[in-house]
C-alpha cells in the first residue's frame, strides 16, 4: 500500500523572547532589529544602532513590560500560536502536517523546515500570521523561507499566503469580539490602531509612484494593492461597514513608531490625546494588525493608550480582543490553507 503524500503547513508569527529576562529580551531584540527588512538602513549603521544603543538601553525596559505580559505557561504569543497549531492540525486531518515557527527566536523557521524535510512532505504552504503585507513582516518571512529552501537539493511544491486583511472571517472575528463590548456600553468613538512603519518603507514598495500618504489609500487599486497603509484603511472600512458605524465616529491610526524618522500617520497616541481633549469620553479600540494578543495590543493599546486617554479627560477605554485561538480564526486558517 502506497503511503499518502502529505502537505506541510508552516504557521509563522513574528517572535517572542524565550523568557522575560533582560538577557533573553536583548537577544530577541538583536535578532529582530538586525533584520535588514525591519531597520532598512546600511548594515554597518544598523549594527551599531542595534548593538550599541537600542539593545543595551531598551532591553531592561522591555523586560519589565514582558514580565507584566508573561503567563505561567509562557509568552501569550507563543501560547496562542501552539493552540493554533494543534487546532488547525485537527481541522485539516492526517493529509497535512502543521507546525508553528517564529521569524525570530524559537521555535525557529529553520528547525521546522528541517523537520518537514526529514518527514518527506510533497507540498509546503507557509502562512505568515500577519493580516496585512509589509516588507518588514511577511516580506521577511518570504526571504527567510526562500533562503533556507534554496539550500535543499530537492524542493517541495511551495506557496505562501500574502495577506488576508479583507477576508470575511477575519472581519467577522473582530466584529464579533467588538459586539460583545458594544452590547454593554455605548461608545462615542472607535479607534482602529495598526502597527506603524517608516514612510520610507512604504515609498520603497511604491512601484507606481502613487503614494501620497493621504487620499491614495481611500480605495484598493491595482497600483496600491500591496501597500500596507492602504490595506489597513481597507480593513477599517470593512469593519465599519460590518458594524454599521457612522461617519465621523471612527479613526484609523498607527502605533509603535521608533526613532526620529517620519512614520505613517496619523499617530495613535496623538489621535487618542486629541480625542480626549475634544471631549470624547468613551472609546472602543481595535488593533487589527495582530491576530494574537501580545505586548503591542495588551500593553500598548490596552494599558498605555488607556492612560493617555484618561490623563486627557477620557473616562472609558476598552480594547477589542484579538482573534487568538477562537473557532472563527482557526476556520479562517483552514480556508487559507485549502485555498492554496
Amino acid at each position: 500500500m502506497i503511503e499518502d503524500f502529505k502537505t506541510g503547513v508552516l504557521l509563522v508569527n513574528l517572535g517572542t523572547p524565550d523568557s522575560p529576562s533582560v538577557k533573553d529580551v536583548r537577544k530577541y531584540l538583536r535578532e529582530f532589529l538586525l533584520d535588514g527588512r525591519v531597520i532598512d538602513i546600511p548594515a554597518p549603521i544598523r549594527w551599531a544602532l542595534v548593538n550599541l544603543i537600542i539593545a543595551p538601553f531598551r532591553a531592561p525596559k522591555s523586560a519589565k513590560i514582558y514580565k507584566e505580559l508573561w503567563l505561567e505557561e509562557g509568552s501569550p504569543l507563543k501560547i496562542f500560536g501552539l493552540h493554533n497549531e494543534k487546532a488547525l492540525q485537527e481541522k485539516l486531518g492526517d493529509k497535512y502536517v502543521v507546525k508553528l515557527a517564529m521569524r525570530y527566536q524559537s521555535p525557529s523557521i529553520q528547525d521546522k523546515l528541517n523537520e518537514f524535510q526529514v518527514s518527506g512532505i510533497k507540498r509546503l504552504i507557509v502562512v505568515p500570521l500577519f493580516p496585512h503585507y509589509a516588507s518588514a513582516s511577511t516580506g521577511s518571512v518570504y526571504e527567510k523561507v526562500m533562503e533556507l529552501l534554496s539550500k535543499w537539493q530537492v524542493m517541495p511544491e511551495f506557496s505562501i499566503v500574502n495577506y488576508f486583511y479583507h477576508h470575511d472571517k477575519f472581519i467577522e472575528g473582530f466584529a464579533v469580539n467588538a459586539e460583545k463590548h458594544m452590547a454593554t456600553q455605548d461608545f462615542e468613538h472607535f479607534v482602529f490602531s495598526y502597527h506603524g512603519l517608516p514612510e520610507r518603507q512604504i515609498r520603497k514598495g511604491d512601484c507606481h509612484s502613487v503614494c501620497q500618504f493621504g487620499s491614495c489609500c481611500d480605495t484598493i487599486t491595482p497600483k496600491n494593492q500591496h501597500c500596507y497603509r492602504a490595506q489597513c484603511f481597507e480593513t477599517t472600512r470593512l469593519l465599519v461597514k460590518r458594524l454599521g458605524l457612522k461617519e465621523g465616529t471612527y479613526t484609523t491610526c498607527f502605533q509603535s513608531r521608533l526613532g526620529s524618522d517620519p512614520w505613517i500617520k496619523p499617530y495613535s497616541d496623538f489621535v487618542i490625546r486629541d480625542l480626549a481633549k475634544s471631549g470624547v469620553k468613551s472609546v472602543l479600540a481595535f488593533s487589527p494588525a495582530f491576530v494574537s494578543d501580545c505586548l503591542e495590543t495588551t500593553i500598548e493599546v490596552g494599558e498605555e493608550y488607556k492612560e493617555i486617554f484618561e490623563e486627557n479627560g477620557g473616562e472609558h477605554w476598552q480594547l477589542v480582543e484579538s482573534l487568538n485561538d477562537s473557532e472563527n480564526w482557526i476556520s479562517l486558517l483552514e480556508d487559507l490553507v485549502l485555498e492554496k
